[in-house]
């Protein structure tokens, strides 16, 4: 004889739907795992090749073993920080797009180690060592190009990998800033270069209309491009002042313009969100 429980029939999907989300956990965390196990080997391997690049390249570059260190701290900072925030990467790997962002940070690495730490930058370092990391730090900044392109042509673009490369170009653009000034191709004022993406992140504490979202812009690529372009330029041995000075006014010029234009912008969004409600 079969015994019908009253409210068994209901039970059952309630039970599954548990399990199915059980399940849906567990995958969750194992694709986390495998996500952080794939960054975590691309971070390891970039560090390698940083450490051979810098041992074989360091006399042309000038590169002593204080500026080989703070480069290596800069670099692992720059990825402890990725790697906390891998939950913003909604895709199972961690891309070839990623792992060309983490190459950047590399190279930036690099050339932070150098103007932090290297006494023989600005007027004791040689003309040979100034073109080849003129030549690091386009190849670095013709890279900006390629990490977004293949991020959307294999499909694996996300939030994580924007702010990435995004802070990423922002710090390359700080420590370029920092070479023209010690390389005497321009004064501390171009040092406002660099500053001003942190200084808009700061201002984001104080005005909350800040933090709205901004809609996409290609003025704003094409000037973050014009101020990687123009420093990249002031770092070569064959620019030098009034030139240079040329260089960086224009830079900063542009570079003003388009944060008074989202500034702007975000303002007047502020205004009219508390004006609707």
């Amino acid at each position: 004889m079969f015994h019908i429980i009253p409210g068994a029939r209901k039970a059952c999907p309630m039970a599954d739907w548990m399990n199915a989300e059980s399940l849906d956990r567990q995958a969750a965390r194992r694709a986390h795992r495998l996500l952080s196990l794939d960054a975590y080997a691309v971070t390891m391997t970039v560090a390698a090749a940083l450490v051979a690049a810098m041992h074989f390249l360091g006399d042309w570059l000038g590169i002593d073993t204080a500026a080989a260190g703070c480069a290596f701290i800069i670099y692992a900072v720059i990825s402890a920080i990725a790697l906390g925030n891998l939950h913003a990467h909604s895709h199972g790997r961690f891309g070839v797009a990623n792992i060309v962002t983490t190459i950047r940070a590399a190279l930036t690495a690099v050339l932070g180690g150098m103007v932090l730490a290297s006494p023989q930058f600005g007027v004791d370092l040689d003309q040979s060592a100034l073109w080849l990391l003129g030549f690091l730090v386009a190849f670095a900044l013709a890279l900006d190009g390629v990490d977004g392109f293949l991020a959307r042509q294999t499909g694996t673009a996300s939030q994580f990998g924007a702010r990435f490369d995004m802070e990423v170009d922002a710090l390359l653009i700080f420590f370029l800033s920092l070479a023209a000034v010690l390389l005497g191709k321009a004064g501390l004022w171009v040092l406002l270069i660099g500053l001003m993406r942190y200084a808009y992140v700061g201002a984001q504490a104080v005005f909350p209309a800040l933090k709205g979202e901004l809609p996409h812009s290609m003025r704003r690529k094409a000037i973050c491009v014009v101020q990687g372009v123009a420093l990249c330029l002031m770092s070569l041995p064959v620019i030098t002042m009034p030139v240079s000075t040329l260089l960086a006014t224009g830079a900063l010029a542009s570079l003003t313009y388009s944060f008074a234009v989202d500034v702007i912008f975000l303002v007047s969004a502020s205004k009219n969100h508390h004006a609707a409600t």
